[in-house]
C-alpha cells in the first residue's frame, strides 16, 4: 500500500528517528515490575506438567495414569485418547517428490520419535504435586531402531520415522543448476573444496516457553497467555487443534525474555494446556523447566555442507556448486516446515558475491532428535561460513591477499540480479569490507601478530563479508511456497480527546525495542511529544491480525505500517483544520501537537481541539469527513526484500597447549539503512555476535547412540559467559533503502550471521603454521588439541 506523501510529514529539527531516544521499556524490566508468564497467577491456578518419552523410537504399547490419579494434589491426567486433539501439521505448494508433510500431534498417540516427546499431561494444584504425578505414570514402549544422524538416516534401509518419506527425507530440492556449471568447473585454474559440518544448538532465550490459558466465561472464549513470537499463528493452531471458531480463542503475549526464533513457531505444549483449561475449566499454567528445554524443546543448525568453487587465475569466482543436508529433527514446524533451512540455504548462498554459476542441491532429513524450528540467522550463519571459507582458501591456492579476493568478487553496482534470481538493492558491501580492514590495520593487529610468531604465539585475523536479507514480503515467502504465506503488517491508529495516540502492529518484540521504536515513528510522523504515544502489540483481539516478529521484518515491514497509518492520521487532523478554517489541505502543516496554517498568519488547533471536533461535536464537522480520528494501514514488500551489508574482522589467539581460541578483538562495519533508534542496532548487533560466537566456540546438543540427549544441563549444555565474549566495536553505514517508509532495513540477524565465518577464519589463520585446518564448528579446545595431536602423530609418522 502506498503511503501519503511524506512531504506532509510535519518538520520537526529534533527528529526523533535517528536519534538514541532512551529505551522505554527499560524502567519496568529493570525495576522488576515487567509481567512475564511466569508472574501471572489466576483464582484456582492448576499446574501442568507433561509425561515425555524416555525413548528416542518406538511403538507405544500403553499409557497408564491410573496411579497419577490417585496422587494427592493430582486433578487431572490426560493421554492423547482422552483429549482428542487435531494434529498440527505444516505443508508447503509442493509435490511429494520434493516436500513430505509431516503430522505432529500434540501429544504422541501411536509412535515417540525422540526422547521427551510429550505423551500424556498431568495437571495439579501446585507444581510440587505435578512432578509427584509424573513419577506415577507408567509408559511402556516396543522400541524402535533410532535414526540419530544425517548420515544414518539417508542410509538406504535405514528405519523410516515416517511412511512416505523415503529415506527419511521431508525436503528434497534443487532450486538452481545453471546451465553449462560443469564445463565452468572442468576449465577453472583454480577449485577449491569445502566440507563442514556445524553443531545442532539451542536458541537459548533467557525465559524459557509457557502459557496460562483460561475459560472467559463472559467472552466465551479460551484465553491463552503466553511467550510467542506469532501470536496469530497460535490462535490458528489451537482454534483447528480444538475445533473452536478463531473468535472462540485469544492470545495475549505478556513481557517475553527472548525468543530468537524459538518462539516463532507453534508447539505442542501450548496446545495441551489449553485443551486441558477448556476440559477442566480451570486455568492450567505450564512452565517449562531448563531440562527440557535443553532436551525437547525444538532446536536448530545442525547442517552438513559439500561445497565447491570455482575461480579464474585473478581470483574471480567462476562459480558454486553445493550439497546442503539439514538435520531437521523429528517433524516438519508450523508454519514454517522443514524447508525453512535447506531452502534459505539454497536460495541466498551466493551472497554479497558476483557468481555468475550456481548449482545447489537442498535436502531436509528426519531424525529422532527434537524438532528444528528457525533461530536467529536461519542457515545464513552457516552458508556464510562455507562461502567465506571458500574464499580463504582460493586466496591461499591462488596467492592472493584474504580481502583482496573478496574486494575482487563484491557486488559494487546496484540493483544486481544474481544467479539465484534474487535483486539485491543498494548496499555498501565494498566500502564496508575496506573500512573494517583499515580500522584492524590501524589498532596494528598486523604487527602484533608479527611479534607474537616471533614468540611462538597464534595471533590469527579473520574477516567475513555478508548481507542480510530483510523486510521478507509476501512475495519471497510465496516463492518458497509456504501455504501459509507471511508477509504483510497492519497497523491501526486512533487518537483520543486528550491528544494521546495509541498504536498497534502485528509484529511481537522480544527484547528489541518496539514500544520505542515504534514510538518514535509515530512521534516524528505526527510532530508528537514521545510520551503520548502508545503501543499496542501481541493481543489478537486488540490487533485485528499480524504474522509476528522474524527474519528482521518488524521494522521494515511493521515499522513501515506504523508510518503509513499515523500519515493517514495526519491527514485527518490536516483535513478536519483545513476544513474549519476554509483552506486547501496543502496550506495546513502539523508541528509539535499543532495545526498550522502554512502562510504564517496564526491560525493555530491544538490535536485536542481538533479531537473535540472529532469526536465531541462530529455535527459540525463536513458529510465527507467521518466521526473520530483513527486510520488502518498495510504494508507488504512486492520485490526480494532489502539486503543490510556488513564485514566482520577477528583477532584471535590461538594457545596451543590447551587449545583455548580467545578473542582479542571484534569489529564489526554494518549497514541497515537508516538507524531508527543506533544504540537498539548495537545492542542487536553485540547480542548477535555473542550468539554467533557461542555457535562456533562453544554451544553443541549431542546424543548417544540411542538417541539420548547428553547436554540437558549447563554443566554440558556449554554457554559463553560475559569473560568469553568481547567488547565489539561498530561503525555504522548507511544506506537508506529506498521502498521501506523509514528507509531502514532489517538489523535483528546479521550480528549472528557474520560471527561464525569470521571467528572460523582468524583460528585458521592463527592455525596455518601448524598445517591444521578446521571447517567443522564447533571449534572447542578439544577439538583443536586432538587436531594438533592429530597433526603431530602424522608428522612423526
Amino acid at each position: 500500500m502506498n503511503s501519503p506523501e511524506k512531504a506532509n510529514s510535519p518538520e520537526k529539527a529534533d527528529r526523533l528517528v535517528g536519534t538514541s531516544v532512551a529505551r522505554r521499556e527499560d524502567p519496568r524490566l529493570l525495576t522488576g515490575r515487567g509481567r512475564f508468564v511466569d508472574d501471572i497467577a489466576l483464582p484456582g491456578m492448576l499446574h501442568a506438567q507433561f509425561v515425555r518419552s524416555t525413548v528416542a523410537h518406538g511403538e507405544i504399547v500403553s499409557v497408564d495414569l491410573s496411579a497419577v490419579r490417585q496422587v494427592p494434589g493430582v486433578v487431572a491426567a490426560f493421554s492423547a485418547g482422552d483429549l482428542d486433539l487435531s494434529d498440527i501439521t505444516a505443508e508447503l505448494g509442493r509435490p511429494l517428490s520434493e516436500y513430505v508433510p509431516t503430522a505432529m500431534p500434540v501429544l504422541a498417540r501411536d509412535r515417540v520419535r525422540y526422547v521427551g516427546e510429550p505423551v500424556a499431561i498431568i495437571v495439579a494444584r501446585d507444581a510440587y504435586s505435578v512432578e509427584d504425578g509424573l513419577e506415577a505414570a507408567k509408559v511402556s514402549y516396543a522400541t524402535l531402531p533410532p535414526v540419530t544422524c544425517e548420515a544414518d538416516a539417508l542410509t538406504p534401509g535405514a528405519p523410516l520415522l515416517h511412511e512416505g518419506a523415503a529415506r527419511n527425507t521431508l525436503v528434497d530440492v534443487s532450486l538452481f543448476a545453471t546451465e553449462g556449471i560443469d564445463a565452468v568447473f572442468e576449465s577453472a585454474p583454480c577449485v577449491v573444496h569445502v566440507e563442514t559440518r556445524t553443531g545442532r544448538q539451542n536458541a537459548l532465550p533467557l525465559e524459557t516457553r509457557g502459557v496460562v490459558a483460561h475459560w472467559d466465561d463472559r467472552e466465551g472464549q479460551l484465553v491463552l497467555q503466553t511467550c510467542t513470537q506469532v501470536p496469530h499463528q497460535v490462535r490458528t493452531v489451537a482454534s483447528r487443534s480444538l475445533r473452536l471458531d478463531e473468535r472462540a480463542v485469544r492470545v495475549v503475549v505478556p513481557d517475553m525474555g527472548g525468543g530468537f526464533g524459538q518462539k516463532c513457531v507453534v508447539g505442542r505444549e501450548e496446545i495441551a494446556a489449553a485443551a486441558a483449561a477448556l476440559r477442566l475449566r480451570r486455568p492450567v499454567k505450564w512452565i517449562e523447566d531448563r531440562k527440557d528445554a535443553l532436551s525437547a524443546s525444538f532446536l536448530a543448525r545442525e547442517q552438513h555442507y559439500d561445497v565447491r568453487a570455482a575461480f579464474d587465475a585473478e581470483g574471480r569466482i567462476l562459480g558454486i556448486d553445493a550439497d546442503v543436508v539439514c538435520d531437521m529433527g523429528a517433524y516438519s514446524c508450523y508454519p514454517f516446515t522443514a524447508g525453512i533451512e535447506p531452502l534459505m540455504a539454497s536460495a541466498e548462498m551466493p551472497g554479497v558475491y558476483k557468481v555468475p554459476a550456481y548449482r545447489v542441491r537442498g535436502r531436509a532429513v528426519t531424525t529422532n532428535k527434537a524438532p528444528t524450528a528457525p533461530y536467529r540467522g536461519v542457515s545464513r550463519p552457516q552458508y556464510v561460513m562455507v562461502v567465506e571459507r571458500l574464499f580463504e582458501r582460493a586466496s591461499r591456492e591462488l596467492g592472493l591477499d584474504p580481502v583482496e579476493i573478496r574486494r575482487r568478487n563484491v557486488i559494487t553496482e546496484f540493483p544486481y540480479t544474481g544467479v539465484n534470481n534474487i535483486t539485491y538493492d543498494p548496499g555498501s558491501y565494498l566500502e564496508a569490507l575496506d573500512l573494517c580492514e583499515r580500522l584492524v590495520k590501524d589498532e596494528g593487529w598486523y604487527e602484533k601478530q608479527a611479534e607474537a610468531a616471533a614468540e611462538a604465539r597464534h595471533i590469527g585475523i579473520g574477516y567475513a563479508c555478508f548481507s542480510e536479507r530483510t523486510g521478507y514480503g509476501s512475495t519471497a515467502f510465496a516463492q518458497r511456497k509456504m501455504k501459509v504465506v507471511p508477509g504483510f503488517d497492519l497497523s491501526e491508529i486512533r487518537m483520543d480527546t486528550s491528544g494521546a495516540v495509541t498504536v498497534t502492529t502485528g509484529t511481537m518484540s522480544h527484547g528489541q525495542s518496539h514500544e520505542t521504536t515504534m514510538a518514535q515513528i509515530v512521534a516524528d510522523e505526527l510532530g508528537l511529544d514521545i510520551g503520548k504515544v502508545k503501543l499496542h502489540q501481541g493481543d489478537t483481539d486488540r490487533i485485528t491480525y499480524g504474522f509476528g516478529t522474524f527474519a528482521s521484518r518488524s521494522i521494515t515491514v511493521g515499522g513501515s505500517a506504523v508510518r503509513i497509518a499515523a500519515a493517514k492520521l495526519g491527514e485527518k487532523l490536516r483535513r478536519i483544520a483545513a476544513a474549519r478554517w476554509g483552506l486547501p489541505l496543502d496550506e495546513v502543516e502539523l508541528g509539535s501537537g499543532l495545526v498550522r496554517r502554512r502562510d504564517g498568519s496564526g491560525g493555530v488547533l491544538s490535536y485536542e481541539e481538533i479531537a473535540d471536533a472529532a469526536y465531541l461535536q462530529a455535527h459540525l464537522l463536513p458529510r465527507d469527513i467521518e466521526p473520530g480520528l483513527t486510520a488502518t494501514a498495510t504494508f507488504d514488500v512486492f520485490n526480494d526484500g532489502t539486503f543490510s551489508n556488513a564485514t566482520h574482522g577477528v583477532v584471535v589467539e590461538l594457545h596451543q597447549d590447551t587449545g583455548r581460541v580467545e578473542i582479542l578483538r571484534y569489529v564489526c562495519v554494518e549497514d541497515c539503512g537508516v538507524a531508527i533508534n543506533p544504540q537498539v542496532v548495537e545492542g542487536q548487533c553485540r547480542g548477535g555476535i555473542a550468539q554467533g560466537i557461542a555457535g562456533v566456540l562453544f554451544e553443541e546438543v549431542t546424543y548417544d547412540a540411542q538417541g539420548e540427549p547428553s547436554a540437558t544441563s549447563f554443566m554440558d549444555y556449554k554457554v559463553p559467559t560475559a569473560h568469553e565474549i568481547p567488547d565489539v566495536l561498530i561503525h555504522h553505514l548507511e544506506t537508506p533503502c529506498a521502498f521501506t517508509e523509514t528507509g531502514a532495513k532489517g538489523a535483528g540477524e546479521g550480528g549472528t550471521i557474520g560471527a561464525p565465518a569470521a571467528v572460523l577464519n582468524a583460528v585458521n589463520d592463527a592455525l596455518r603454521p601448524t598445517g591444521v585446518e578446521l571447517d567443522h564448528t564447533p571449534v572447542t579446545p578439544e577439538t583443536v588439541h586432538r587436531a594438533l595431536t592429530q597433526q603431530t602423530l602424522e608428522s612423526a609418522s
